[in-house]
């Protein structure tokens, strides 16, 4: 099969009357996801307070979860309402590109908002010479640029490959089903496949539960007080964390572990969370948590009525 072939997405498929009930979902969930990031981001520009290195990468963190989701629902929504769930191969490496783009970049950013909370906690006295603005802006650059050359590098590699299928039986197009539909050897994928979890995934993770480490034990030395400031604003980061780390395991280990014999229904709204539940719950979290955000976006709110 060519190179320039189709992909067509098979769990559309015979579907009935019930695609219209997944598109009214789907519909609200988007919507939600860019209201409420959208709030975030906004509230972060328009209050000239809110311009310091936690609030600028909370509303990274809002700005990525729009980028991801945009390679997602909109295609979604066009599949569940379409007769035809045809994609060609430039649309769905592309869709591939920017989705597994969002998801690397979720935990470079993570990892730098971690590296903040460590700094601020651990090294008070140095905080505002370590995250400068000049230094904070180059962490953002690195935390999106590095995974997003990685993910283009492995979409260029999955180009390359010459397919002996074109049937994905996703709602998305899966770099790991792309290359498992190759007739070619695919060594070359899959080590740099290891490598970008190892360098996006693996790595970030082991330096943010260094760095909760560190603020734990400098916390159990310190104030009740200090402690409490502490946890006011770890918490909500290690909610995110943990909330996008569950998603990202499920997701992984249900595209490369076969045996698993899960209900269809429930291997797709498992493999799917972390696209919906991290974009929605992420701003949630901040917005009420931090009162500083919530009464801007209150005030934006008021505002606009």
């Amino acid at each position: 099969m060519e190179n320039g072939t189709n992909f067509y997405l098979m769990l559309f498929e015979n579907i009935g009357y019930i695609r219209y009930a997944f598109f009214s979902l789907g519909i609200i969930l988007y919507c939600a996801i860019i209201l409420f990031n959208g709030f975030i981001i906004l509230a972060i520009y328009l209050e000239r307070t809110l311009h310091l290195p936690m609030y600028i990468l909370i509303s990274c963190l809002s700005i990525n979860s729009v980028f991801g989701t945009a390679a997602f629902f909109p295609r979604l929504l066009t599949d569940l309402v379409s007769d035809t769930h045809l994609l060609s191969r430039a649309a769905c490496l592309l869709q591939a590109f920017v989705i597994y783009s969002y998801a690397s970049n979720e935990n470079t950013i993570l990892m730098i908002m971690a590296f903040d909370r460590y700094v601020a906690i651990c090294k008070p006295l140095q905080y505002s010479s370590i995250m400068t603005p000049r230094i904070v802006s180059v962490l953002i650059a690195i935390s999106w640029i590095y995974p997003m050359l990685c993910v283009g590098i492995a979409g260029i590699l999955n180009a390359r490959l010459t397919m002996c299928g074109n049937k994905l039986w996703k709602v998305y197009c899966h770099n790991w089903e792309i290359v498992k539909l190759s007739c070619e050897n695919t060594i070359i994928n899959n080590v740099f496949g290891f490598f970008i979890v190892t360098t996006t995934v693996i790595m970030p993770f082991t330096f943010i539960l260094y760095s909760y480490v560190r603020i734990l034990i400098i916390c159990t030395k310190s104030s009740a007080e200090f402690r409490r400031k502490a946890y006011q604003t770890c918490v909500p980061h290690i909610v995110i964390l943990l909330n996008f780390s569950i998603a990202l395991f499920c997701e992984v280990t249900l595209s490369r572990v076969t045996t698993l014999d899960l209900p269809l229904g429930l291997s797709i709204i498992l493999s799917l969370q972390f696209l919906i539940v991290p974009p929605i719950l992420n701003p949630l979290v901040y917005g009420l948590n931090f009162p500083e955000i919530r009464k801007k976006i209150i005030c934006i709110i008021k505002a606009s009525k």
